[in-house]
C-alpha cells in the first residue's frame, strides 16, 4: 500500500528517506497527546529497522548515512511535521533530538504555540511565537535542521532572520505556478533561502505543481455544494448529479515535465546550489503526477533531468549533495 516500500525504494535508487513524525495540527488543544503520538511514530520506524536489520537502519547523521551506504542499508532519517510535540518546552526538544529528530516543521495546518501556519487565517503571533524564536535558537545549538515548509511568509521571514544557519523547505514548491497559494514559496523567500544557504525541496504534489490542480478542489466542492442545496443533500437526485459532475472533471493531475518545471525555474532564479526534493510520497494522497507516482519512479525524475541537460553534478547535488550541505552544517 502506499507511495513507499523496501522493494519499490530499491527499484527507483532511494536509500535515504526523511520518515514523517506526522503530528496532526488538532492535536495540540489535548496537552501530552502530540507528544505521545511522536514518540509512538518514532517507535514505529524503530521497530522497523529492528525487525529488517538486513534492509533498514536508523539515521542520525550524515556519517551514519554514508556507512550504512556502503553497508547496502536504507537509512531512515526522521523529521517531525509539526512542531507542537515540544509543548512549550525546550527540554523536549532535547528529548527528540536524543531519538533521532533531524528536522521540525515549525507548524502544520494550523497556527500553533510556535509559528502561523500558512493555511490559518487566525495569525495569532504575526510570524513566531516568542517561545518559536527561542526554539529557532536551540535548535541551532543542538543540530536541527528549521524546517519552514507550512508556515506564514511572516514566520519565515522570521524564521530566517532568527535562525544562526541554513534552513529548509522540506516540501514546498512555487508560487509562481499556483499564484495566491501561501504554502508555495515567493520568489523573494527562494532568493532569501539561497542568500541563507537553505534549500527548498520540490514538493511533488500536483495541486502543488499546477495552478490547476491547485484549484481542482474548490471548484469543485462549490459545484457540489450547489447542487446539495438545490436538491437536498444525500437525495438520489443529489448523488447522481455530484457524480456526473466527478465524471466530467476528472482530477487534473500535474506531470512529471510541470515537476522539473518548477526545478528549472529555482535553477534560474538563484542556481542549481538550493534544490532538494521534496516528493511528500505518502503526504499527498493520490494527487501525485503522472510519471512520479511512488519511490520506485525516481529514475523518471533523473532521466527527464538529463534530457533537460542537466549534468550528472548538477543531478547529484539535486538528489542529495544540497541537504547534505545544510544537515553536515546545521
Amino acid at each position: 500500500r502506499g507511495d513507499f516500500d523496501y522493494v519499490r525504494a530499491k527499484q527507483g535508487g532511494l536509500n535515504v528517506p526523511f520518515m514523517s513524525i506526522y503530528i496532526p495540527a488538532n492535536l495540540e488543544q489535548t496537552p501530552g497527546a502530540s507528544y505521545q503520538l511522536a514518540h509512538q511514530l518514532i517507535d514505529s520506524m524503530e521497530a522497523l529497522a529492528w525487525r529488517a536489520p538486513d534492509k533498514f537502519a536508523m539515521a542520525y547523521s550524515v556519517d551514519d548515512v554514508r556507512k550504512h551506504q556502503e553497508q547496502g542499508l536504507i537509512s531512515l532519517a526522521l523529521g517531525m511535521e509539526n512542531g507542537s510535540p515540544i509543548e512549550g518546552d525546550l527540554a523536549n526538544l532535547q528529548t527528540f533530538y536524543d531519538r533521532g529528530i533531524r528536522y521540525i516543521t515549525l507548524a502544520h495546518s494550523e497556527s500553533n504555540h510556535i509559528a502561523d501556519s500558512s493555511y490559518d487565517i487566525r495569525r495569532q503571533w504575526n510570524g513566531l511565537s516568542p517561545f518559536g524564536k527561542e526554539l529557532v535558537k536551540e535548535m541551532n545549538r543542538l543540530g536541527v535542521m528549521i524546517d519552514i515548509s507550512h508556515v506564514s511568509d511572516d514566520a519565515f521571514w522570521q524564521a530566517v532572520e532568527t535562525s544562526a544557519g541554513p534552513v529548509i523547505a522540506s516540501h514546498s514548491s512555487l508560487r509562481a505556478f499556483t499564484p495566491g497559494f501561501e504554502r508555495n514559496m515567493s520568489d523573494e523567500m527562494i532568493k532569501k533561502l539561497a542568500e541563507t544557504g537553505g534549500v527548498i525541496m520540490i514538493n511533488f504534489g500536483s495541486s502543488f505543481v499546477t495552478q490547476q490542480a491547485n484549484r481542482y478542489g474548490d471548484i469543485i466542492r462549490k459545484q457540489i455544494a450547489a447542487i446539495n442545496e438545490q436538491y437536498g443533500k444525500g437525495s438520489e437526485e443529489a448523488e447522481q448529479r455530484i457524480a456526473a459532475v466527478r465524471a466530467k472533471n476528472p482530477f487534473p493531475f500535474a506531470s512529471l515535465e510541470q515537476v522539473l518545471d518548477h526545478i528549472d525555474y529555482v535553477k534560474n532564479l538563484v542556481g542549481i546550489d538550493y534544490i532538494g526534493i521534496g516528493s511528500d510520497y505518502d503526504g499527498v494522497g493520490d494527487s501525485l503526477p503522472v510519471g512520479l507516482k511512488d519511490v520506485a519512479s525516481y529514475p523518471n525524475l533523473v532521466q527527464g533531468l538529463l534530457d533537460r541537460g542537466y549534468s550528472e553534478a548538477d543531478i547529484k547535488k539535486i538528489l542529495n549533495e544540497n541537504l547534505i550541505r545544510v544537515w553536515r552544517e546545521v
